[in-house]
């Protein structure tokens, strides 16, 4: 078993080193997550239940945007509005009772302008009623990872069993942006006029210089202000979940410095790219002598930019490899480790495929090997 340590040059990152400042939030409950590799930034409460208020639409809309991409639903059909939506209070679209709106003029109402109405409508237009709509984005729900959720109803109206948990929330905002990125710019719309009332969105970030493109907020008295949030700078995305802020002022600030806090204390370099040649390994009784060995997809980590200059990377395997060797085949792998950041292991493939070698040369490759210890 070969081992050894690769010394990862990361000068950009490594100029930007600080102490991690500690953050404090108006906010009940709170997570911050770098979707890239998935790495939980900061948490408080995360696992808390709360009333998600209308940050639950935002799982009415992954739900209409999974029969879109399936073809069960078309943008331009059009649902009739019941008098159950219609007559539902909280913020509105204004949709008329007994009218014709189209699926992507609800979308936008329930998205941008948090419309009560367009939410219920569009529960009705494709589960038949509200409650059977509810029960399938609870299942979704928990399809997705987001087991300590249950929905009740489509719009996030108050009800003592209409829960979930911030980190859940967050679990439904990843999904959606990773899903359905062909949908999902309409979380980044600012404003939307209905039947001439115009509205603008509710979050926050989207006014603020945080390259922010979604998603939702949300507020009841019983669950306070929150809000679902991601953000993107120089290809690294963040989203934050924020619940239980006591005004609009408070969820604004915290949201601002969530996304603010995890860009300037946080760092998420490339490591090696789908293609790189992390070692060329020698190859036993082969058709060729080596073989370059790499990784099956990009690999980022996330630490503490003050860890940086200390992070190691460890490449592990058999040496030599015996042949064949079929093209991804698993090699050997890559051990990560830094201050701050959890161990991690990901998995080295072969790059190219190689062949057994001939009668001739398994017998000289034996001979050299017991000779001088390599083919």
């Amino acid at each position: 078993m070969r081992r050894f340590i690769l010394k990862i040059v990361l000068s950009f990152f490594l100029g930007l080193g600080s102490s991690v400042q500690a953050l404090d939030l108006h906010s009940n409950q709170a997570i911050l997550i770098d979707m890239m590799t998935n790495t939980v930034l900061f948490e408080k409460n995360s696992d808390q239940k709360v009333y998600p208020s209308s940050m639950t639409k935002m799982m009415t809309v992954y739900l209409a945007f999974e029969d879109l991409k399936a073809g069960r639903l078309d943008p331009e059909q059009t649902f009739v509005i019941s008098k159950e939506a219609w007559k539902k209070e909280g913020s509105k679209t204004f949709i008329d009772v007994g009218s014709s709106v189209r699926v992507i003029d609800l979308l936008r109402g329930v998205i941008v302008q948090s419309g009560n109405d367009a939410a219920i409508a569009l529960a009705e237009g494709i589960g038949g009623t509200e409650a059977s709509f509810a029960e399938r984005m609870t299942k979704k729900a928990h399809d997705l990872g987001a087991v300590n959720t249950t929905f009740k109803n489509a719009s996030g109206w108050p009800d003592p069993e209409h829960l979930s948990t911030v980190r859940d929330l967050a679990i439904i905002a990843e999904s959606t942006i990773r899903d359905f990125p062909e949908y999902y710019k309409l979380y980044g719309e600012r404003e939307f006029t209905y039947n001439n009332i115009h509205q603008m969105n509710r979050n926050p970030l989207l006014y603020a210089n945080y390259g922010a493109d979604g998603l939702k907020t949300g507020h009841t008295d019983l669950g306070g202000y929150g809000v679902a949030a991601s953000t993107v700078q120089d290809g690294r995305r963040l989203v934050l979940v924020i619940n239980g802020a006591p005004g609009v002022k408070e969820r604004a600030e915290d949201a601002k410095a969530l996304a603010q806090w995890g860009y300037t204390y946080f760092a998420t370099p490339l490591l090696y790219k789908v293609g790189d040649v992390v070692e060329k390994a020698d190859v036993w009784m082969g058709t060729e002598p080596t073989v370059a060995v790499t990784v099956t997809e990009n690999l980022h980590v996330t630490l503490p930019r003050q860890s940086l200059k200390d992070l190691k990377v460890e490449v592990t395997y058999k040496n030599p490899i015996p042949a064949p060797i079929k093209i991804g085949e698993t090699v050997g792998k890559i051990l990560i480790s830094a201050p701050g950041l959890e161990p991690r292991e990901v998995e080295l493939v072969a790059a190219h495929a190689v062949d057994r070698a001939g009668f001739l040369k398994r017998i000289r490759d034996s001979f050299y090997y017991l000779l001088w210890g390599h083919n």
